[in-house]
């Protein structure tokens, strides 16, 4: 069996392993790691728990940051309606360690994926090209 043919069972995806980890984890896991990272970088967890809340959630496009002026100063909004029904708000000093930490991550990843690259079988390992 030739290498390719190997691994033709397996989604696209999650081929590329620390690239698209996300990609094979469910929505709700991928929005529950990332309000982590919001909560560790001084986001504030608003819930919807008033009809006014309920009706900003609404307005704001799920899963995504919405910056706004607030009487001259700008906040971050994080609207989360799948897991905790709720508005993430932070200030701009919030946001900046967010970035941050999503660049910390994703560095790490990458380092990651170009070890895993470089932990190539050994000769006489048993692993040459006749075991693919």
């Amino acid at each position: 069996m030739t290498r390719s043919a190997a691994w033709t069972g397996l989604p696209a995806a999650c081929l590329s392993l620390p690239l698209l980890l996300g990609s094979c984890a469910t929505e709700q896991q991928q929005v529950a790691t990332r309000e982590d990272l919001l909560a560790a970088a001084g986001f504030v967890s608003r819930p919807a728990d008033t009809p006014q809340r309920q009706a900003m959630l609404q307005r704001l496009p799920a899963g995504h940051f919405v910056k706004r002026d607030v009487n001259g100063r700008y906040v971050y909004l994080y609207g989360d309606p799948l897991v905790c029904g709720c508005v993430y708000v932070g200030s701009e000093q919030a946001y900046g360690n967010y970035r941050q930490q999503m660049l910390q991550r994703h560095l790490a990843n990458q380092q990651d994926m170009t070890a895993q690259l470089d932990s190539s079988p050994s000769p006489g390992t048993g692993f040459g090209p006749d075991f693919f």
